[in-house]
């Protein structure tokens, strides 16, 4: 295999510490050592203290988008890296993931590093009842797919060590410059005026999905994602569940229902996305907590209101090539 030049990408805010060293630490015992390695870092941050004596800071607008969403004007090599803060990963991971991705012919390749397969029965029932998730078996070829109701479907029994999927944890990916470029992510940083960041990986990779670009999720990695998943306080979770509702109805209609010219199929996503919105509206309901029931109400409507500004419409229609 022709080994690929790459450079090493980060976005961060300075603030994961030892999750940051250990971050950096792994890229300094890569096989294939990065070019470079840029660290894009929120404007009004300092510096972190935790280094390996070879990157170089960026500051940028503050955002996971803006973060992410860049010309990348100082990227002199045709591959790029992209990471975020709180990953550790073994020695050969690079070198394994321009592997695969020149088997494959892909164009871009992502770990699965949040293993949805591990997830328990009841749990899997309870995420298919919701609309939000789906697990599904004998699949040979996908790992991930978006459902018309803006949730996604997971491979639940991967066995092979790549699958093509439609979407991705964002995290880190392996993809050329050009090929990201060709998405204008800028186009999406509407994301970054959301009470809390949620839903970029989603946006990015299904974006990439319907311009044609080939993606893969890596099942058999070392990855560890070194986010602890902490409990959330009950404000913190209110607005991840505003977050939730307000971003899946914009992107169920930016992405799933505007590309789709067929009206049938159109029709579909409409019971798709109904079905999902009122069974969680109908759960909030039964457990009694009418705050929460007016919380997903609210965030609905205003992302209806979003739908119809001019700043919406002032987007480019994503055209669908798939």
């Amino acid at each position: 295999m022709v080994k690929m030049n790459y450079t090493a990408v980060i976005r961060t805010l300075g603030t994961a510490e030892d999750k940051y060293q250990t971050l950096l630490n792994s890229l300094n015992k890569q096989t294939i050592q990065p070019s470079k390695i840029l660290v894009y870092i929120a404007e009004g941050y300092p510096i972190p203290k935790e280094t390996i004596g070879k990157e170089q800071y960026i500051y940028v607008k503050k955002g996971m988008v803006a973060q992410r969403a860049l010309p990348y004007t100082e990227v002199e090599t045709e591959y790029i890296l992209f990471l975020d803060d709180d990953l550790s990963f073994p020695e050969d991971t690079v070198e394994r993931m321009m592997d695969l991705l020149q088997q494959q012919c892909a164009d871009v390749i992502s770990p699965d590093i949040f293993p949805n397969a591990s997830r328990s029965l009841p749990a899997e029932i309870m995420m298919r009842l919701s609309g939000r998730m789906c697990a599904r078996r004998n699949d040979d070829y996908w790992g991930y797919k978006v459902m018309r109701n803006s949730g996604y479907s997971y491979n639940a029994s991967p066995i092979k060590e790549i699958y093509h999927s439609q979407t991705n944890a964002g995290a880190c990916f392996l993809c050329s410059k050009e090929s990201f470029l060709k998405i204008s992510f800028e186009e999406e940083r509407w994301m970054d005026q959301m009470k809390y960041a949620l839903g970029d990986d989603q946006v990015m990779y299904y974006k990439m999905y319907l311009m044609g670009l080939k993606i893969l999720t890596w099942y058999k990695h070392g990855f560890v994602h070194l986010d602890g998943g902490e409990n959330m306080h009950p404000e913190k979770k209110k607005k991840v569940i505003y977050a939730d509702f307000y971003f899946k109805t914009i992107f169920w209609h930016r992405f799933i229902y505007l590309p789709d010219t067929i009206g049938s199929s159109r029709a579909w996503s409409m019971i798709g996305i109904g079905y999902a919105l009122l069974f969680t509206l109908f759960i909030s309901l039964m457990k009694g907590r009418i705050d929460i029931f007016k919380l997903k109400v609210k965030a609905i409507k205003d992302a209806v209101h979003f739908i119809k500004s001019e700043e919406y419409r002032a987007l480019p229609v994503i055209k669908k090539v798939v």
